[in-house]
């Protein structure tokens, strides 16, 4: 059996803290770059500039962190009560279901048309789940990816849903970066923090 050691566990909760918090400063200062929506007007306002996209992103991690072990928890249920084969194809469509979902959210939930961020979104999305799901088998096996495009598509997807009602672009982009990062270091590096033990 694979267990995560309290040890590993703390060192992968302050990892991930400070990939979410980095992520988070890259992302704020490219729209800023892009945008130019916030005017300084002092070196003070360029300190809480950065002091709240750090702290932003260390609150995206923690909820990167509570979807990533919601995740193990629903893999193992998976794993105890569908076959092997079985539960990958469940995750498979469920991968493909939270996919269409973000692809047609706001048109068919909101009522909205011409949202085409949405599909550079899903577009987003897969790619990054695409890449990160072959270096993870590469790293491990080929069985990795289906579990890594089920978590990093549906999971991350079920995580964003809330902020997409906000319907602004940079406000999307600000919570999906940080999310993405923290959720592709974390599926990247648990083969390596897991201790075998044999039951």
């Amino acid at each position: 059996m694979n267990f995560l050691t309290l040890r590993k566990w703390f060192k992968l909760f302050w990892e991930t803290l400070l990939v979410g918090a980095v992520a988070s400063i890259i992302t704020g200062i490219g729209l800023q770059i892009v945008s130019g929506g916030i005017s300084f007007n002092g070196f003070s306002d360029y300190v809480a500039f950065f002091v709240i996209l750090f702290g932003y992103g260390m609150l995206a991690s923690v909820y990167s962190q509570l979807g990533f072990f919601a995740y193990l928890i629903l893999n193992y249920m998976g794993n105890g009560v569908f076959s092997k084969r079985g539960w990958q194809y469940i995750q498979m469509v469920l991968t493909v279901l939270a996919l269409l979902e973000l692809l047609f959210f706001r048109t068919f939930v909101g009522g909205e048309s011409g949202k085409w961020s949405d599909f550079v979104l899903g577009g987003v999305i897969l790619i990054v789940a695409v890449i990160v799901a072959y270096f993870k088998a590469r790293m491990t096996n080929v069985s990795a990816w289906i579990p890594t495009l089920f978590f990093l598509i549906a999971v991350t997807i079920i995580e964003i849903v809330g902020g997409l009602k906000i319907n602004v672009d940079n406000a999307t982009a600000l919570i999906v970066i940080p999310l993405l990062a923290c959720n592709a270091f974390q599926i990247l590096i648990l083969h390596r923090i897991v201790v075998n033990k044999k039951s």
